[in-house]
């Protein structure tokens, strides 16, 4: 995993997905229901005393069961509405809310970086986004963005907007000085940069794909890292360059400049960023009606 990718954004949605996901698995699916052995079995030991699985799906029941079953209530009153008018979720409308996503971060490779750090592949998360995307679907009709609300909105958020400069860059991670001194020294015999990275590099992340990090902008990496970076011209290696992992050699392949874009070259993603505002709105209102109208018993409420 590269760790020269600072985290100045957090995923905390993803996270309360996984989580929830994966006790609503525990809830509806109790592996320890199944047999009294498989009750008893040990999860874990503490100075010889066992924690059985009996005792960890207990205490993940009372402590987030409540919550977890109120989503898959929740998810439940969905997928009947969208039975009820017909809409259906297709490949290509999680798609595009993925891509949409990926658009927020400088480059796929910190997109997918975001995913590993919890856990997750890309597959994982199309799973988990399609009862938000029905959702959205089933609601969009009643929402209407106007050319006055895009102009605003562009107007007040043009500095976020703007693009800052890029490079694009390859690098090769190594522990030790002496290590990143002996690849400078092929490199200058003429060395293939790439194989060298594939050979040497310590980065998992990057390695296969020959150190290749993408487009970024400055301040998406370690300081050390971005400042040796951002001072390299296109198809120049830097020397040795310390950061909290250990040397770093690192090659510039191109540069972006930093521009503004048109409101008419951002108007479909200011048009989504809006009706996503919108949606969260009425989402809560929608589902509270919803719940309202429908019959649900829930024998895990305290109230029930």
């Amino acid at each position: 995993m590269n760790k020269h990718i600072s985290a100045n954004r957090t995923w905390k949605w993803v996270s309360s997905l996984l989580l929830l996901s994966l006790i609503a698995y525990l809830i509806v699916y109790p592996p320890l229901k199944k047999t009294d052995q498989a009750a008893s079995a040990a999860m874990a030991k503490v100075n010889g005393v066992n924690i059985s699985t009996d005792q960890l799906y207990e205490a993940m029941l009372v402590s987030s069961g409540e919550q977890t079953l109120d989503s898959l209530i929740t998810e439940e009153l969905i997928n009947q509405e969208g039975q009820k008018t017909g809409v259906q979720i297709t490949d290509e409308d999680i798609q595009k809310e993925i891509s949409f996503m990926q658009g927020s971060y400088s480059s796929n490779d910190e997109f997918q970086q975001a995913l590993t750090s919890y856990g997750m592949t890309l597959d994982d998360l199309k799973k988990n986004m399609k009862t938000q995307v029905l959702l959205k679907k089933i609601l969009e009709p009643q929402i209407t963005i106007s050319d006055d609300e895009i102009k605003q909105y562009y107007d007040e958020n043009i500095e976020s907007l703007k693009v800052p400069e890029q490079i694009q860059a390859s690098h090769i991670s190594v522990t030790t000085i002496e290590e990143a001194d002996a690849i400078l020294a092929e490199l200058k015999k003429g060395t293939d940069f790439a194989t060298l990275a594939k050979d040497k590099s310590l980065d998992t992340a990057t390695k296969d794909t020959a150190g290749a990090l993408g487009y970024f902008s400055s301040g998406n990496m370690e300081e050390t890292f971005d400042t040796a970076a951002f001072a390299l011209a296109v198809g120049e290696t830097s020397s040795a360059v310390q950061t909290s992992t250990g040397y770093d050699i690192i090659k510039v392949t191109d540069r972006k400049a930093a521009y503004t874009p048109t409101m008419e070259e951002k108007k479909e993603d200011i048009k989504t960023t809006l009706t996503n505002q919108k949606l969260s709105t009425l989402s809560s209102t929608w589902l509270q009606e919803k719940k309202s109208q429908s019959t649900v018993e829930n024998y895990l409420s305290k109230d029930a």
